[in-house]
């Protein structure tokens, strides 16, 4: 289902699975840069050492890093619609973490669209159901609900609009 489509079948995706993302390898790397651009830098995330002592027993992904990966993660699972010129976040509803990504994991995306509705001419604001699976693990990393904003130019989707501007 992902690719481009019409504005009208953009429409009529309330209730669609879209397919999973691709895995994602959450590595130590990525857990200290955003450890770094958050100053959480709590142990338990970057000192795989002390670490080791937790219940865990490795370092573990922060909870936000995980929520940030949607934009990526859900980035290739949407259908975009004809005339796109941007997608926004636009807020999360019910976000909950479930199980720690262990660092070295890999985790993907899973949607379901909520709901779509055009708020103004152009303006598509989506609920997707998001549930990041950690592979070969039973229960999720997390479950949330959350919201986007399509921006479509009508002008790229209704040829006449075009002539007329």
């Amino acid at each position: 289902m992902a690719g481009k489509v019409s504005l009208e079948e953009f429409a009529g995706l309330a209730g669609s699975v879209l397919q999973p993302s691709g895995w994602l390898e959450i590595g130590q790397d990525r857990i200290d840069q955003f450890a770094n651009a958050t100053n959480d830098h709590q142990f338990i995330h970057v000192d795989p050492e002390r670490a080791k002592t937790t219940p865990f027993g490795c370092t573990i992904a922060h909870g936000y890093l995980t929520l940030s990966l949607l934009s990526d993660l859900l980035g290739d699972c949407w259908p975009k619609p004809e005339g796109l010129v941007m997608g926004l976040n636009y807020g999360s509803d019910k976000v909950r973490y479930l199980a720690p990504v262990k660092v070295g994991q890999r985790v993907r995306a899973v949607g379901k669209v909520a709901e779509l509705a055009e708020k103004r001419p152009g303006q598509w604001l989506v609920k997707t159901n998001v549930t990041v699976e950690i592979e070969n693990e039973s229960t999720p990393a997390l479950i949330a609900e959350i919201l986007s904003m399509f921006i479509v130019d009508p002008k790229e989707v209704d040829p006449e609009k075009k002539e007329a501007s």
